[in-house]
């Protein structure tokens, strides 16, 4: 059964969250799919070669050959997370969750109150279906507490 996992950012940028989340998707040798808006993919794909000196995340985009053999898959367009062990739900971003999907992280931009409410009826659309969730949250110094 799908964990999921709805992550409120307060106090960070999703640029300052999603690579350490992603760099422990690959630490369980997991493969990823981040499902975003058409606006994000560019801005996201070339932000996670560069985000820090020492290191990318190796990626790609699925419109980019050879897209199914990528470990961590950008995509405004998947319409499931079938092959993936992963998925990473960003700004409202939805896709049918595969059975075999481990776990499935809901990004939510907690300076949209829009996002908080469409994140709160995803939430409540789950709970009604009997899913495992997790809510975590930022405190004051930007750690993540689970909540429920």
């Amino acid at each position: 059964m799908t964990e999921y996992w709805f992550y409120h950012l307060e106090t960070s940028l999703l640029e300052g969250v999603l690579p350490e989340l992603l760099d422990k998707t690959r630490a369980r040798n997991w493969r990823a799919l981040v499902k975003l808006p058409p606006d994000l993919l560019a801005h996201l794909d070339q932000f996670l070669w560069t985000y820090k000196d020492d290191g990318f995340l190796p990626h790609g985009r699925d419109d980019e050959p050879m897209s199914d053999q990528q470990p961590i898959l950008l995509s405004a367009d998947a319409e499931s997370s079938e092959g993936h062990d992963c998925a990473f739900l960003v700004d409202g971003a939805k896709c049918d969750i595969a059975e075999q999907t481990s776990r499935c992280i809901v990004m939510i931009d907690g300076r949209n109150e829009g996002a908080v409410q469409e994140a709160r009826s995803h939430w409540k659309t789950l709970k009604d279906q009997g899913a495992n969730l997790s809510y975590w949250q930022q405190n004051d110094l930007g750690r993540w507490e689970k909540k429920a």
